[in-house]
This record gives structure tokens, C-alpha cells and sequence, in this order.
């Protein structure tokens, strides 16, 4: 299972990658790899601003849906378009490539310090082993 050490982690398996006030979010590779096969990825709070630990979004996997919850505060400012299925339509690279190519959002964050109660890549790991 791949746990990138440069990321952050929710308990909910999202993970955050911080480049300025900017946070990339994701699922991860053990969210992935529980839910399977995902089908559909839909967000409809591009635009909005979100408290840490809101509901931004869904995934849909052949058997299941599951939430995805903010892992920090911000305004949504982007939706990934490769895996929005009125644009690129492929949710399948969040299961090939969920670091890269299978971001879901980008989120301009409003309070740094909440990076703070996320995990690192080691605690992380010992949160899904």
C-alpha cells in the first residue's frame, strides 16, 4: 500500500498536499483499495466555502457510496475535470493513480493551523495496518 510521507492524512482517508495556501485533496490508496472500482466521483461545492470536516463531495463505487469530508477549512476552487463526469469522465484514475492524476479537489485554505491535527505518512500507516 502506497503512503506518500510528503502528504497529510484525515482519519476518514483523505489525504492533503500543501503547495502555499493551497491544499490538493484526495482519497487515498487504502480508501481506494476498500471501495473498489469507482464508477462515479461527484462534487457540487466548487465555489463554496467549508468547515473542516463537511461533506465536499461523493465517491461511487460499484457496491457502495461513501462521503468525502474536508480534511481542512477553505473555499472549494477546483474540481478535477479528468475525473468529473460532465468533462474527462474517468474516476477510474482515482483508483490508478490516487496521489497524482486522481486528486479530486483544490481547496484555498482558511486556517492553516488545522493542518496540525492531520496525520503524517507514519501515523497514517498505523491508522490502516
Amino acid at each position: 500500500m502506497n503512503i506518500p510521507d510528503d502528504l497529510k492524512y484525515s482519519k476518514e482517508h483523505e489525504w492533503v498536499k500543501v503547495e502555499g495556501n493551497i491544499a490538493t485533496i484526495g482519497i487515498t490508496d487504502f480508501a481506494q483499495g476498500e471501495l473498489g472500482d469507482l464508477v462515479y466521483v461527484e462534487v457540487e461545492t466548487v465555489g463554496e466555502e467549508l468547515e473542516k470536516d463537511e461533506i465536499f463531495g461523493t465517491v461511487e463505487a460499484v457496491k457502495t457510496t461513501s462521503d468525502l469530508f474536508m480534511p481542512v477549512s477553505g473555499k472549494v476552487i477546483e474540481f478535477n475535470e479528468e475525473i468529473d463526469e460532465n468533462e474527462g469522465d474517468n474516476p477510474s484514475l482515482i483508483n490508478e493513480d490516487p496521489y497524482g492524476k486522481g486528486w479530486v479537489i483544490k481547496v484555498e485554505m482558511s486556517d492553516e493551523s488545522e493542518l496540525e491535527d492531520l496525520m503524517d505518512g507514519e501515523a497514517y500507516r498505523e491508522l490502516v495496518d
